[in-house]
């Protein structure tokens, strides 16, 4: 799949299916963009659940921090990646271990190999873009 561009009836798809977002990469400081884009989603309705060791047990935005994917107790639609591209492949591999459908790499987020095993295993994989972009742009 061409990952440098996007149909917008693809990405529409995505973002109107999914309920529940693990955003991995969460972080409490409200300059960050992980900050910003969850309250953004979570302004949109969708439920955000927070991903990082570092803050695991504690609450941001409402929400329970859990260290990894694998921790999450329900099912998770969407993993938005705000990692570094390197880093990306191991959470493609932990979103393909969780059932997720999708997997959203963040502005900057590339891992070519981490997005072919997920849509080798079924997933949808979007890379280099942001909701909080793309959901105004397509007008949802």
């Amino acid at each position: 799949m061409d990952h440098l561009t996007y149909d917008p009836a693809s990405l529409r798809d995505i973002l109107t299916s999914t309920r529940v977002i693990a955003l991995v990469g969460a972080s409490a400081n409200p300059a960050r963009d992980s900050n910003e884009v969850m309250r953004y989603l979570q302004g949109r309705g969708y439920r955000v659940i927070p991903i990082n060791p570092g803050l695991a047990g504690k609450t941001l935005h409402g929400e329970r921090v859990y260290a990894t994917l694998r921790d999450v107790p329900e099912r998770i639609d969407m993993v938005d990646i705000f990692r570094n591209s390197e880093a990306a492949g191991a959470v493609c591999d932990e979103a393909i271990e969780v059932g997720a459908k999708f997997v959203w790499m963040q502005l900057g987020v590339i891992n070519a190999e981490g997005a072919a095993r997920a849509e080798a295993a079924g997933l949808k994989v979007v890379m280099d873009r942001c909701p909080k972009i793309e959901i105004p742009r397509l007008g949802l």
